[in-house]
């Protein structure tokens, strides 16, 4: 097998784990809250500090892969990943899950940015965008299958199935990444922006401490104050250091592109109205309406069927109809499910969960692909690099930050138990909720769309050389 396979079927075979740990360990919730005693918090950070983490590094890892080499910083994070990953299936309290959850994101977010260097470095010209193409459908397809992969370990092997399965996979990238040849010339160092890094980083970590541990200690709690407090001073700090940077970790210049913030705005919009969707209504249906991990599990595939289903349909129809519009329908269709949400009891069956489901689902698959690479179109070539990290990281920011929020409503409205009336009670708020999310976004990519960008001019941009 020559470098360039070795890199395409290692870098796609980890990449299909690593949302496949998040979505499929949400349907193990329940099972770990039970089977190690744990509190609703320490049980929500099983999936929020994952997340929360490989959110947070992705800004720092792809600088370090430009410094210390994109196969070192893939092997590290891969390494690290499986490492985490079976630490995960042999841990016997939450602490420790939880702690090497955390970690487990850190390898997740290397591994990423280093397979996408890597895969960038080996395929140049038009096989550059067939293999992205692969790694997005690997991304998706994980993200899509893994509540109902989840389910069946849960229900054939258990819980612990759900972090050793995935570590198993990886681990067989991880022995083909060993094969392949170290490149002769290393990459093109950068420096890296350390303080930008640590702010963003402290700052969403902050946001979701703050929201997963709430409803136990109330809202109003000193420390909580004291919490938001302290990341809105990191988030302001980040965006002073950010705008002063020669060599930003994010570029948030990009956001006063307006149609670049809009379809940014729709992004965060959709997953954050899905990936929550996905996290907690497993939990859900195996609590209170009582199903099995595995039955729970091929019900979701009424949501994530269509995000699988519908990519290529949504190529087709923007040959006639402007992005925006697409956008826009996409959250209005996400909306209308999140509203229908509040039908949805401990009853329900597959019937009742179709249309709420379809439409949530439909709506992120009408704009799956189709979003990143209008938002990189409207930037200038040579911008294309940051313009495509800041989509994926106010997209990952905006999923974080919304499981968390989802996780707190349901936490603080159905007596910190997500059991019993009080579960649909706060099931059918969250709804609401989403919905309102919707409305706002609907309302903001529009208003965005409208603006005009500030493009410079050709003799502004002399001057400026």
């Amino acid at each position: 097998m020559d470098r360039r396979a070795l890199v395409l079927v290692a870098v796609l075979l980890s990449t299909v784990t690593f949302p496949l740990t998040i979505t499929g360990a949400s349907v193990a919730l329940p099972d770990i809250r039970s089977d190690l005693g744990a509190g609703l918090a320490g049980t929500q950070w099983v999936v929020n500090g994952y997340n929360a983490t490989f959110a947070a590094f992705l800004v720092v890892t792809g600088s370090l892969a430009d410094l210390l080499g994109r196969r070192r910083v893939y092997l590290t994070g891969l390494t690290l990943y499986v490492a985490t990953g079976v630490a995960s299936a042999l841990s016997g309290n939450v602490l420790l899950l939880d702690a090497v959850r955390l970690l487990g994101g850190v390898g997740a977010a290397a591994a990423v940015t280093g397979g996408a260097a890597l895969l960038s470095a080996a395929f140049p010209g038009p096989a550059r965008a067939r293999a992205f193409g692969l790694l997005r459908t690997m991304l998706g397809a994980g993200l899509a299958f893994g509540p109902s992969i989840g389910g069946l370990l849960v229900s054939h092997l258990g819980w612990r199935a759900v972090f050793a399965v995935p570590a198993g996979i990886a681990s067989c990238a991880l022995l083909l990444a060993l094969a392949i040849p170290r490149p002769a010339d290393r990459p093109p160092a950068r420096r890296i922006d350390w303080a930008g890094g640590a702010l963003f980083t402290g700052a969403l970590l902050t946001v979701i401490a703050v929201l997963v541990e709430a409803p136990d200690a109330g809202f109003g709690h000193p420390v909580i104050i004291a919490g938001w407090v302290l990341a809105a001073a990191l988030a302001v700090g980040f965006v002073a250091v950010e705008r002063r940077a020669d060599d930003p970790v994010v570029e948030l210049r990009l956001l006063t592109n307006p149609r670049f913030a809009s379809y940014a705005t729709a992004a965060a919009t959709l997953v954050v109205v899905l990936v929550p969707l996905l996290v907690y209504l497993p939990s859900y249906l195996i609590s209170v309406a009582g199903v099995g991990a595995g039955t729970a599990g091929l019900w979701l595939l009424l949501l994530t069927g269509p995000t699988v289903l519908l990519p290529t349909v949504s190529g087709l129809v923007a040959r006639w109809v402007p992005t925006v519009a697409i956008a826009v329908g996409a959250i209005v269709l996400c909306g209308i499910g999140a509203l229908l949400v509040t039908r949805i009891g401990p009853h329900t069956g597959p019937a009742g969960l179709a249309l709420p489901l379809i439409l949530v689902g439909a709506g992120t698959g009408l704009t799956q692909g189709l979003l990143d690479g209008r938002a990189i179109d409207t930037v200038r070539a040579e911008a294309a690099g940051a313009a495509s990290g800041l989509f994926q990281t106010s997209r990952l920011a905006s999923e974080t930050v919304g499981i968390a929020v989802v996780g707190a409503i349901l936490a603080a409205l159905s007596g910190d138990r997500l059991a019993g009336a009080g579960y649909t009670r706060a099931l059918h708020v969250v709804g609401v909720v989403l919905a309102g999310v919707c409305v706002a976004g609907a309302i903001g990519v529009l208003a965005l769309s409208r603006r005009r960008a500030r493009i410079p001019s050709a003799a502004t941009e002399s001057a400026r050389c």
